[in-house]
């Protein structure tokens, strides 16, 4: 079952509002020995994940269905990084990552178990009470946990507000009544975009013009350095020249001091692959959905310049991410 995107949280009673998980979401399927895991597209993980598989073959309960997320927690945070290093074509190097980072299933849907057998075309209150005591039986090592749901409008709110930092990127909205609907865009799913002032540490011309394209961001660090951490491209055309004219009297300076973009990728030609620094003057406040580690996950929105702001006061404070939420 999968989620249409919209602005804002339902508001009328008959909603379960669960936290929207930054990871892989993912099917597990178990009868007898037989452990499989699948991607949402129906591709196996489960060879990038053996301690979860293992995990699972482990439960008293010898035939099921669930749906989750996987996530890899690291020094309190979760980390998408982490999850993408396991897509590893080398199983020496999963099984060293699946040893170093273990990966956990966070669980919230029960699709068929060997107690209540196939539930899918139960309501989802008779679901979660499923999920929650497959859950409590599954418990041990913390390998495996429930996510965390709530009825109060005002707590999800709450959820909301706090996501977008590597946990969480939003709030999913499934209503208590329904089945589980494989395939359909059944639930609602709210992200909460945030803004952070970063100052330009280069740019790179548009391909096969002289024009800029787009604008490297960076922030500082405790240090002092300016990392990049992520680019915008919606710059308004009829500003361009006058905007590349502005760049090319600052092109030169140091651009980055700490991490820097880098150079030309199997995905990129040499072209989209150079920049060029800047001496870091300038700040513009960007709009963004999600945070990994330390960069934007995707190109963010230019809202406006801030000549009034300091490129010194860019900094990571303003992305950091929190410890991971809910005690999980």
């Amino acid at each position: 079952m999968e989620a249409r995107a919209a602005d804002i949280l339902p508001e009328e009673d008959g909603w379960q509002f669960e936290p929207k998980w930054d990871g892989f979401r993912c099917l597990a399927f178990r009868e007898g020995e037989h452990v499989e895991l699948r991607a949402k597209s129906g591709k196996p993980l489960g060879r990038y994940f053996p301690e979860v598989v293992e995990r699972l073959r482990t439960l008293q309960a010898e035939r099921f269905v669930i749906d989750g997320e996987l996530v890899i927690e690291i020094d309190g945070k979760l980390s998408f990084e982490a999850l993408q290093m396991r897509l590893h074509p080398a199983e020496t190097r999963i099984r060293k990552l699946a040893a170093e980072t273990p990966a956990r299933l966070i669980l919230f849907d029960m699709l068929m178990s060997t107690e209540d057998g196939d539930v899918m075309s139960r309501p989802l209150l008779e679901r979660r009470d499923a999920i929650i005591r497959f859950g409590k039986a599954a418990a041990a090592s913390r390998r495996l946990t429930v996510s965390p749901c709530t009825r109060d409008r005002a707590q999800a709110e709450r959820w909301l507000s706090d996501a977008g930092h590597g946990a969480t990127d939003g709030v999913v909205a499934k209503r208590l009544e329904q089945p589980y609907q494989a395939g359909e865009r059944a639930m609602i799913k709210v992200k909460r975009l945030r803004t952070a002032d970063c100052v330009i540490g280069g740019f790179r011309y548009e391909s096969k013009s002289r024009e800029v394209g787009s604008l490297l961001l960076g922030l500082y660090d405790d240090d002092g350095k300016l990392h990049h951490v992520g680019y915008t491209s919606t710059i308004i055309h009829e500003e361009r020249s006058a905007l590349t004219r502005r760049f090319e009297e600052l092109r030169g300076g140091p651009g980055f001091t700490g991490k820097a973009p880098g150079g030309p990728s199997r995905w990129s030609t040499e072209r989209s692959g150079e920049w060029e620094p800047l001496r870091p003057e300038l700040v513009v406040e960007v709009r963004y959905d999600h945070v990994t580690g330390d960069r934007f996950r995707h190109g963010t929105k230019l809202m406006r310049w801030r000549p009034d702001k300091a490129p010194s006061q860019c900094g990571f404070d303003q992305i950091t991410a929190p410890l991971v939420p809910f005690g999980l």
